[in-house]
Order: structure tokens, then C-alpha cells, then sequence
């Protein structure tokens, strides 16, 4: 992987000129509230196909933000930006910038490891480690020096995610017995141990049934009142009912962003126009 905005990162020192910002006419969070994570003119390749197109966005801090547009356009490509997981794909170039809490990520001396631990990344289909309940919530805490009462964490972390009713009298039986929407719930709860900051969703709902994404659903927007939530989402009418901003993108370049309600009843653009009619007519 090459990143070839390192150097501008590192020599700006996080600061670009505001009136820079405003006349790109992309996406700027100041309407929203303070800016959490910033991509500046960011452009990913793999190889010689571009997944994403100088985008400029910024993420306003706490809340959810959706990250919508048909398959293949680069959502889940612009959002594993957010905490390097792209730094493990072969052959994959990054220009532009990513800021979080000030800081280029891609700089030299960001360690990724931490990175990742304070922006949690929950996955598509739930990957639980082939470990009981509790060793998945308190497993990672512990490598990263946790010292606290980790009966206490495992509880707390549980709770936050809606599980611990569920699992209390399972704590030493395997992750893998339970059900699809359990361990999504439990993968979150594993995440929220970390204590991050902020927190990454790839179609968390799509491979869950109806009852279990509800489930999902509802704890999303209760975690959104604590932590940043950045979710991809296929299915409209969720990004509708969990977000408040909506990123949407088409063949890697983001088209329009602003508040959910705006974005779904008035939005400026005519792709978005099109793509939110074809999908709700």
C-alpha cells in the first residue's frame, strides 16, 4: 500500500486554509457540529481501478452517519479508510488525507494498532472469535494492558450491547452457539470494551433476520448517543430511520451529504434525486 498524501499531512500539521474547505463545495460537517473524522481530497485505487474519487467529507462527532449508493460504488472502501484496514490490501494506493481528532492518520508515525482500537470496526457478518462469550469481550482489553475488574467489563460491555440478559448464565460457553443476532450484538459488545471513539458498521443488518435487525437497529441508535457510528447501508429505509447525516456515492465519488431528513426529502442533486426515487417509488 503507498499512501501518496503523507507528506502534505505531515507538513501541514493537520491545518488547511477554511476558505480552501468551503469553496471545494464538498461536504463540510460545520453545519452539523464538530468535525470527528475529515477526509481531504481522498482518492483510493486498487491497481488501476479508482474505488474512491477525491472525496472531501467531514463526519460531525457522535450520532450516526450513513454511507449510502448502489453496490460497488466505494462505500465500504472510503470506510475501512477510516482505521487502515485497507492497509492490508495488496496492491492498493491511497492519495489525499484522513484526519481524526486533528491528525492524519496516514502519517508515518500514527500507530494503526491504536488507531484501530479507538475507531472499532463491526463487520458485515458477524465474526466472533471461536472463544466463549466472555473470553470475546475481555480478550482484547487485556492484550492492550487492561488492568479493572474484568467481570465488571464483561458485564458492562454486554449491557451496552442489550446481551447480557441473554448470555449472563453462558459466559464460559462458545461464541459460535449463538444465534446471528446474538453474535452481532456480541461483536458490538466486543468493540464497545475497547472504549472507542468511534465506531465503523459494514451492512451490520443484511445478514440478519427481520427480528434480529430490529434488535440491532434499536441498539445502534442507542450507542449513537455516546459514540460517532458510521455505517454502510444498502437498505434505505434503514439508513431513514437510524441516522441523522447521509453520505450518498456513486462510482466512487460522494455526490451529496447532509442531514438524513434533507438528503431523503429534498436533496440537491439530481443523482440523488434519481437514486432515492428509483428506490422509493
Amino acid at each position: 500500500m503507498t499512501n501518496d498524501g503523507l507528506e502534505k499531512g505531515q507538513d501541514s500539521g493537520g491545518m488547511q486554509d477554511s476558505s480552501e474547505t468551503q469553496d471545494s463545495g464538498e461536504a463540510n460537517a460545520s453545519d452539523f457540529g464538530t468535525a470527528v473524522l475529515e477526509a481531504r481530497s481522498l482518492s483510493i485505487r486498487y491497481g488501476e481501478n479508482a474505488a474512491v474519487r477525491d472525496v472531501s467529507l467531514e463526519i460531525p462527532g457522535r450520532g450516526t452517519t450513513a454511507i449510502i449508493g448502489p453496490s460497488g460504488c466505494g462505500k465500504t472502501t472510503l470506510l475501512r479508510s477510516f482505521n487502515r484496514l485497507n492497509d492490508f490490501v495488496a496492491g492498493l494506493s491511497i492519495s489525499g488525507e484522513v484526519f481524526f481528532q486533528g491528525r492524519n492518520i496516514y502519517s508515518s508515525d500514527y500507530d494503526p494498532v491504536e488507531l484501530r482500537r479507538r475507531i472499532g470496526m463491526i463487520f458485515q457478518k458477524p465474526n466472533p472469535f471461536p472463544m466463549s462469550v466472555e473470553q470475546n469481550i475481555a480478550w482484547g482489553p487485556t492484550v492492550h494492558g487492561y488492568k479493572g475488574d474484568k467481570n465488571e467489563l464483561v458485564e458492562n460491555s454486554l449491557r451496552r450491547a442489550a446481551l447480557w440478559d441473554e448470555v449472563k448464565d453462558k459466559l464460559d460457553e462458545g461464541a459460535l452457539s449463538l444465534s446471528g443476532g446474538q453474535q452481532q450484538r456480541l461483536c458490538i459488545a466486543r468493540a464497545v470494551a475497547m472504549e472507542p471513539e468511534v465506531i465503523l458498521m459494514d451492512e451490520p443488518l443484511s445478514a440478519l433476520d427481520p427480528i434480529s435487525a430490529a434488535h440491532v437497529e434499536e441498539l445502534i441508535c442507542e450507542l449513537a448517543e455516546k459514540y460517532t457510528i458510521i455505517v454502510v447501508l444498502h437498505n434505505l429505509d434503514e439508513a431513514r430511520r437510524i441516522s441523522q447525516h447521509t453520505a450518498f456515492m456513486q462510482d466512487g465519488e460522494l455526490v451529496e451529504f447532509g442531514p438524513t431528513d434533507k438528503i431523503f426529502s429534498s436533496p440537491e442533486n439530481e443523482k440523488t434525486k434519481d437514486y432515492i426515487a428509483n428506490r422509493f417509488e
